[in-house]
């Protein structure tokens, strides 16, 4: 009883309840107005064609058109007033100029690192073009002088983190997609207080959305209360808006400008599997220790000012390194963000890069697998091309409706030559390409429509770094422990799971 009091007075339902409160009113008054005038009826058949031809006319992906184009003329009325809530993957355009303005204030600081990028066009022309792509249309630099290290799990990732906030003398940047109460939050909750007291400046992000489920809403009123500065990204509204599609999905822990973390790994005890929910819960991270942990530093900044309109002095928390205080060379780093504000989809075309220069093979680890058509096309011809390609999905899904239109890909994948494994001991939850033992990315980016199209994500880029061997190896062994996903096990699927699965697979981009 006590549980279904707290989802009935949660934040969640409550906005459901109004949401669906005002579509329904909404629906009832078109639909009523059509009933009595045959103008209005045909006003909103015209409306519904004109805004299909503006959708198609758009620059956004093909598939997402498709889906919105069905929907709007096969019931009108519903499809218009769903697209005008949830239709538009940007924000307003004073928003977006915000952004712009912030963006450029953020990035200001960083170096353009040229002889370093003169560097990787010796080694790799191939890699140069990727890394001048990165540059020009996310405005991050490439760096040496970084090394990197790679987690295997969030249980291993989780006490580096600690130690390293431990050691911290000056700044402490925390922004998280979900927070959750449990060991994990009262650990770093702890540690982070006193710190605070030692004198340490300490900011927390974290999105309201993607901890609306685990947290109150004045926690982040409680956390202010401890010393530590403390905002939420985006807050849930009690009214249905299109700015609640954009997220913020990033994982970011930046230490005095010297140290930074990224990864699939939010601050819950299922992360670290101190709680089971889909069985072993299998993530990844990456920690970075050198000049590009600037460019996190410059991300971390942006979604701050952005949240509070306020114009930070970006510069003053850069780590200004001697030369003889710079790591060893490593390889090649890039750390890199990506936003929906504008229609430069980054993330997606890092991994499409890498898949369209691979030679020999590609390793991916996703928890969702919805693909659009240029996705699907690079794998398979890759694939057809003879590179070996294997990628991980979950074994045990955290979401069975998005888990069936995963599966909805792998006929055709398989069929085309790419290997599809399903993680047995569990659900997996790490973002990572690795690709012919020179080239990886790890981050926060799924590889579903939402991370890809709509939510702020980031990750790091590497070429030649050490880690890639142990990246490599990771893979390996997950493969090793995942089930193989055959061509006939998708063949003999009943009718009523294709049917289903066809349904969904061209609604994907409105999931």
């Amino acid at each position: 009883m006590k549980k279904i009091r707290q989802i009935l007075t949660s934040r969640v339902f409550l906005w459901c309840v109004s949401a669906l409160f005002q579509i329904f009113w909404i629906l009832v008054l078109v639909f009523i107005l059509n009933q009595s005038s045959q103008i209005l009826y045909w006003f909103t058949t015209s409306l519904a064609i004109l805004t299909v031809l503006i959708i198609v006319n758009k620059k956004d992906n093909p598939s997402y058109k498709l889906a919105w184009s069905v929907l709007i003329l096969s019931v009108p009325v519903l499809g218009l007033v769903t697209y005008c809530f949830f239709g538009l993957p940007s924000l307003t355009r004073a928003k977006k100029e915000h952004f712009q303005v912030v963006h450029e204030i953020s990035i200001f600081p960083l170096p353009a690192n040229q002889e370093v990028k003169d560097k990787i066009e010796d080694r790799s022309r191939g890699a140069s073009k990727q890394v001048e792509y990165i540059h020009k249309w996310s405005s991050y630099p490439i760096y040496e002088h970084t090394k990197t290290t790679y987690y295997e799990s969030g249980e291993t990732m989780f006490p580096a983190m600690l130690a390293d906030i431990e050691k911290a003398t000056k700044f402490i940047f925390l922004e998280f997609f979900i927070i959750s109460p449990g060991y994990m939050l009262d650990t770093l909750m702890d540690l982070l207080t006193r710190k605070v007291k030692e004198g340490v400046e300490v900011r927390f992000l974290y999105d309201d959305l993607g901890s609306v489920f685990t947290i109150n809403k004045n926690f982040y009123k409680e956390v202010k209360k401890l010393g530590i500065r403390c905002v939420k990204f985006n807050p849930l509204k009690p009214f249905i808006s299109v700015v609640m599609n954009n997220r913020d999905h990033r994982k970011i822990l930046v230490i005095d400008g010297k140290v930074g973390y990224t990864g699939g790994i939010n601050i819950a005890d299922e992360y670290i599997n101190l709680i089971e929910r889909f069985g072993y819960w299998k993530d990844t991270g990456i920690r970075i220790e050198g000049p590009a942990v600037d460019n996190f530093t410059s991300m971390f900044l942006e979604m701050w000012d952005f949240s509070e309109g306020t114009q930070e002095n970006v510069k003053k928390y850069l780590f200004c390194y001697e030369h003889d205080e710079l790591p060893e060379n490593d390889g090649f780093v890039l750390p890199y963000g990506d936003s929906p504000m504008d229609h430069e989809k980054i993330g997606e075309n890092i991994y499409l890069n890498i898949v369209n220069r691979a030679k020999d093979y590609i390793y991916i680890f996703t928890p969702y697998l919805i693909i659009d058509n240029e996705m699907m096309t690079a794998l398979c011809n890759a694939a057809k091309s003879g590179v070996d390609i294997h990628i991980v999905t979950p074994g045990i899904p955290d979401k069975k409706l998005i888990f069936w239109l995963s599966q909805s890909y792998y006929d055709q994948l398989i069929e085309a030559g790419v290997n599809i494994h399903e993680y047995s001991p569990g659900f997996i939850h790490g973002k990572v390409f690795v690709c012919d033992d020179v080239i990886a990315t790890v981050g926060t980016i799924n590889m579903d429509y939402r991370s890809l199209y709509l939510h702020y994500e980031c990750g790091v880029w590497m070429f030649r770094t050490s880690i890639i061997e142990q990246i490599k190896k990771d893979a390996l062994q997950t493969i090793k422990e995942s089930k193989t996903v055959t061509l006939e096990q998708c063949r003999h699927r009943s009718w009523g799971d294709k049917t289903i699965k066809g349904i969904l697979r061209l609604f994907a981009p409105l999931l």
